[in-house]
């Protein structure tokens, strides 16, 4: 990714433990007709699947070990997946929407883990010097329990969010992810100035894929 706007140090003595999260459970609607016979993470962008892009920005980065949500063709996706240092959890509710898949991923997550890196599987500009410049600015202490990436001031992703937040995250319903929870808490979001738009480009239409394959 691009070079660091600002740097951002962590407070002295401070440490923390992180894990990412992906979700590759959905079943790519809008993404057909390309997701009629495989699932959205193994269609082809930049010469390789879809979400081995954000595996490897997660497995790049600090944010160790990842949990990856199955769901909807589950057993292409878990193909996928062999071979790599990852944990697997299914989500039988994947159906219900992008909000099931982090439930199943947080619980899978240990106790003592201090927040997490949702990672979404459509996002390939997404690399490992993101993830950490999230984990660098993460100070749950100072203002700062949720962490999220901007270009020229909009927001973008992914998302680290503090481990005190994993119970409303459960409570969430429907096809959304954690923006009820950055609605609630804006005084606990940092923003992370990112030199790029890539914490912007989510591949998940084939006019998006087809904008982003044109423009190199």
């Amino acid at each position: 990714m691009g070079a660091e706007a600002t740097p951002l140090k962590r407070a002295a003595g401070f440490a923390s433990s992180m894990q990412a999260v992906v979700p590759a459970a959905g079943q790519g609607t809008r993404m057909r007709p390309l997701t009629e016979t495989l699932p959205k993470g193994l269609v082809d962008v930049d010469g390789r699947p879809l979400l081995l892009h954000a595996l490897d920005a997660a497995a790049g980065s600090q944010a160790q070990p990842t949990v990856v949500v199955t769901g909807h063709q589950r057993e292409q996706v878990e193909a996928l997946l062999a071979g790599r240092t990852v944990q697997t959890v299914h989500n039988p509710d994947y159906g219900a929407g992008l909000s099931t898949s982090l439930k199943a991923g947080l619980s899978a997550l240990p106790d003592d883990v201090d927040g997490v890196v949702v990672l979404l599987g459509d996002m390939p500009r997404v690399g490992p010097q993101v993830v950490d410049r999230l984990i660098a600015a993460f100070d749950p202490t100072g203002g700062a329990a949720i962490c999220v990436p901007s270009w020229r001031g909009k927001r973008g992703n992914p998302v680290l969010l503090a481990r005190r937040f994993f119970p409303e995250i459960k409570e969430i319903a429907g096809d959304i992810g954690a923006k009820p929870i950055l609605a609630e808490y804006p005084e606990q979001i940092r923003t992370v100035e990112i030199a790029d738009d890539g914490v912007l480009t989510d591949l998940d239409t084939p006019d998006a894929l087809a904008a982003y394959r044109e423009r190199g």
